[in-house]
């Protein structure tokens, strides 16, 4: 769009598509988990609108899967989150609907479940000036009324927070549209903060690009402690559909957590 000063390459959205695997090696493809709309042009799941970092955690209390997305217009000014629901974690998933959190814009976002099954929505707001993290509803359907305002002024999005070490951490990128940039991290002793931000946890050839890639998630590796992954987005801007994943390892070196090109 000419008005615009960032760069707004588009893809039809797909939907939301499920994959299995048991070593993270060799994957099943297990078909559209959310399917998605055409020719409805209000509908949040439309092939001309944007849906975006679907996340899913899984309610003990209701047995239920629980999907939240960022859902957007071409020109981000919608900036709401998505939320849907399955009895699989394969899907279908019946969309509920979407929501400004609190009032509050949600663009790039992430879930986390803590140990004592409480889970939160993180989500880039106010024009990406600050992240906030909402408190989600015993079921993981809607928003709570407790939230925080987090890294205020800095400008964070592509957030991915995870425990370790006893604390909450946060990675998260810069804002420069679709080039990579350095990530840095983030630590609080609860998910509402308070949080202090330090600097980048990547080290080797192409740290301050985060390799050339933006944080999307951190899985820990079952039976290891303080070991995980590292998920990151590598996009291609001008074909997004060929953008592809960089997974790293994430390992913690004095009480610091430490991601480790390949």
């Amino acid at each position: 769009m000419p008005s615009q000063s960032w760069e707004d390459y588009r893809v039809p959205a797909g939907g939301v598509s499920c994959y299995s695997s048991k070593d993270l090696r060799h994957w099943k493809y297990e078909g559209i988990a959310l399917s998605p709309v055409t020719g409805d042009p209000g509908h949040d799941l439309d092939t001309g609108k944007v849906v975006e970092r679907p996340k899913v955690i899984y309610n003990e209390k209701t047995g239920k899967f629980v999907m939240w997305m960022h859902v957007d217009a071409k020109d981000y000014s919608y900036s709401q989150s998505g939320v849907a629901v399955s009895d699989r974690p394969t899907g279908p998933y019946r969309y509920l609907h979407s929501i400004k959190p609190n009032g509050n814009m949600s663009r790039d976002m992430t879930l986390f479940r803590d140990t004592n099954n409480k889970a939160y929505l993180i989500y880039s707001s106010e024009n990406n000036n600050t992240m906030q993290v909402c408190l989600l509803s015993d079921d993981y359907l809607s928003p709570s009324t407790t939230y925080s305002r987090i890294l205020i002024g800095r400008r964070r999005e592509g957030p991915a927070l995870f425990r370790a070490e006893g604390k909450y951490w946060l990675i998260s990128s810069d804002c420069t549209g679709w080039s990579p940039n350095a990530a840095s991290y983030a630590v609080a002793d609860h998910p509402l903060g308070p949080w202090q931000e330090y600097g980048n946890p990547c080290t080797g050839p192409g740290a301050d690009t985060t390799f050339g890639a933006q944080s999307t998630f951190v899985l820990p590796l079952a039976g290891k402690k303080n070991q995980f992954i590292f998920m990151a987005d590598r996009w291609n801007k001008l074909d997004l559909e060929k953008s592809t994943y960089l997974w790293l390892p994430l390992t913690f070196t004095d009480g610091k957590p430490v991601i480790t090109g390949l």
